[in-house]
């Protein structure tokens, strides 16, 4: 996927050392490594102590990549380097070479906000608290190279975040730079009929393309084919974005299509509504593209706030996972489609987004905190 973006790909780590942090990429709410998940919701978050735990354990899962990764940066030299806010050995791997460095979100950002979280309990604790679970990670990483700690080596020098500002977690210690979301999703050839005006309201449903899906049918008792027929009574051009496999054997309804491996952009520019359960890419894409959503979240990182969000700025509307069942899907979907507002709302909302700064309008910034952070 990187090379085929037209940049140079670096591999580092071994797929046997990496393991545990494949699982948890796939699926993070059923992984032995996070157990759980690592969400955090619109609200307060009661278990915080244990997500901040998690995630300590997924910052050590990625310790595998320090040798190498450090060993790149000390022989090419970058000025700058932008991270995952999960890899560490690429702050270390910065710092040992001189470059200035900065975390790339892909969520909102419940690193900085547990951190913080955690930061407070043990600074109000008479005795000061539990025994930081960060320390170890960190003195596992540190040590090889002599370092201190530092907390930008967790929450970087400065952060990059793509997501809505207004969806923005409260971090009082960490620098945010605003940058438009660019729907960005490969090459692949698109079908004739995608190019052309939909006769009928075309519907993207994205329930059943991944784990998070699978899961959200697998809880419901309801299976793909029943979600989709439920939807194909609507006056609707149905489009399921799944993967093949998922469909083949499946006996769905004539007027439903099933696409696989068509990139979003081209998917949504056409819509007039997408259902899916709350990733980040799909929010943000559809957000971009002025789409009106029906989320049903499956918690594993910010699709509940993902969700409560989209309400509060009218922009479409969300369902319950508990409640979720073909039914109900039938009668928000219908609901969201015969109220104009929600599409007014849905463009209204891609115009404020669209004014944020884009990847290449950010470069003087970046080039700006690269000169004052960079170490000789």
């Amino acid at each position: 996927m990187v090379t085929e973006a037209g940049l140079a790909a670096v591999p580092v780590g071994r797929g046997e050392d990496l393991a545990a942090l494949t699982d948890f990429t796939l699926n993070p709410a059923l992984s032995g490594l996070a157990g759980g998940g690592l969400d955090i919701g619109p609200g307060d978050c009661a278990d915080w102590g244990a997500k901040w735990f998690r995630t300590t354990r997924v910052f050590a899962a990625l310790r595998p990549l320090l040798e190498e990764l450090t060993g790149v940066a000390v022989r090419w030299r970058p000025d700058l380097v932008l991270w995952d806010p999960f890899c560490l050995p690429a702050a270390v791997a910065a710092r040992v070479s001189g470059a200035a460095h900065a975390r790339l979100l892909r969520g909102r950002d419940n690193i900085a906000w547990l951190r913080g979280r955690s930061a407070r309990y043990r600074g109000q604790a008479p005795d000061g608290g539990w025994p930081e679970p960060l320390e170890e990670t960190m003195q596992q990483i540190l040590e090889p190279y002599g370092l201190p700690y530092e907390e930008e080596l967790v929450l970087g020098q400065w952060t990059v975040d793509p997501m809505p500002p207004d969806m923005r977690l409260p971090a009082p210690d960490v620098r945010y730079e605003s940058v438009r979301w660019v729907p960005y999703g490969g090459g692949a050839t698109v079908p004739e009929w995608l190019h052309s005006r939909p006769l009928r309201p075309r519907v993207c449903v994205t329930l059943g393309a991944g784990e998070q899906g699978r899961r959200l049918l697998r809880e419901s008792g309801a299976g793909l084919a029943d979600v989709l027929g439920s939807l194909a009574d609507l006056d609707v051009e149905l489009v399921a974005a799944v993967d093949a496999g998922s469909a083949k054997d499946l006996r769905l309804p004539e007027r439903v299509r099933v696409l696989d491996g068509i990139p979003l952009p081209q998917l949504l520019s056409g819509c007039s509504a997408v259902v899916h359960h709350g990733g980040a890419e799909t929010f943000a894409s559809a957000a971009a593209a002025g789409v009106p959503q029906l989320i049903v979240p499956v918690p594993s990182w910010d699709e509940d706030a993902a969700a409560a969000h989209l309400v509060r700025k009218g922009a479409g509307v969300a369902v319950a996972r508990r409640k979720f069942s073909p039914r109900s899907l039938h009668a928000a979907l219908s609901a969201l489609l015969q109220n104009p507002c929600f599409q007014e709302t849905a463009t209204a909302w891609r115009e404020e987004l669209a004014r944020l700064p884009g990847p290449a309008d950010l470069v003087p910034t970046l080039e700006r905190l690269t000169r004052h952070h960079q170490r000789s």
